[in-house]
């Protein structure tokens, strides 16, 4: 998947405009006058923000063009449903309708069957879902869907979970610029509490090379099993410089193991 291309679904995205918020909201007010132009304007002035929603895809195996396709949808989707008297940027409005229409075609396009009842479910889950951050300008809860729909919320539960597309362990959820943090870096192993690795006399030699720091960090992260978060919390530094921390404490113990 290449997102350096210039032209995707023959749009020159390196000459793609980007509008004001002020000319935002001139345009909307055209637009919801009857003025079709202003709404064409409105589109190819946030194609750059479906650009930005799409790299969230780029191992996901699918065309960036199709991903563009889909993401236009999403735009065109919230354009017409944006409600100006709410105090919400159109961004912030935008982008989770175009992710959305995103994952919806990744999930009709998932290898993984699912039963139609489920998908009937989920799907009706997500429309209610849609239908409700358009009225009230805010992510409902579980127990707002199942209430609109008349459904056990467990039933909810279950059939969006079994719509889901599962991801990599080593998919970025976060850069600083320097190093990534991946999904794994938020995964706890709360079986680890049996001393496993860490008893290994290689293993002890190697760790007594470390600075306190690194120690600490390695045993709440291996032996107490706690996320690169909460070690951030307990040491009071960022989640950033705990991954930077825990990968040259491993590449340093590598060396004498």
């Amino acid at each position: 998947m290449l997102l350096n291309k210039v032209e995707i679904c023959g749009v020159n995205t390196a000459k793609l405009p980007v509008l004001k918020n002020k000319e935002m909201r001139k345009l909307f007010q055209e637009m919801q006058s009857g003025d079709e132009s202003a709404r064409e304007k409105i589109i190819s002035g946030n194609l750059r923000l479906v650009l930005s929603v799409i790299q969230r895809f780029t191992n996901r195996g699918e065309h960036v063009d199709d991903l563009f396709q889909v993401g236009c949808i999403g735009l065109m989707k919230a354009i017409d449903n944006f409600d100006l008297s709410q105090n919400v940027k159109f961004s912030t409005y935008a982008v989770p309708m175009i992710i959305g229409e995103i994952r919806r075609y990744l999930r009709d396009n998932n290898p993984i069957r699912v039963s139609r009842s489920l998908r009937d479910i989920a799907y009706k889950a997500l429309q209610v879902r849609d239908a409700l951050v358009s009225k009230n300008s805010k992510e409902p809860t579980v127990n707002e869907i199942a209430k609109e729909l008349d459904i056990p919320r467990e039933e909810i539960v279950f059939a969006l979970d079994a719509i889901q597309e599962p991801i990599s362990l080593f998919e970025p959820i976060y850069n600083d610029g320097g190093d990534p943090i991946f999904v794994m870096d938020q995964v706890g192993d709360e079986k680890s509490q049996e001393v496993n690795w860490l008893e290994g006399i290689s293993v002890r030699e190697a760790l007594r090379k470390l600075s306190d720091r690194e120690k600490l960090i390695l045993t709440l992260r291996f032996f107490e099993g706690k996320t690169q978060m909460e070690v951030a919390d307990e040491i009071r530094i960022s989640q950033a410089q705990v991954s930077r921390l825990e990968k040259a404490a491993l590449s340093h113990m590598k060396k004498y193991v």
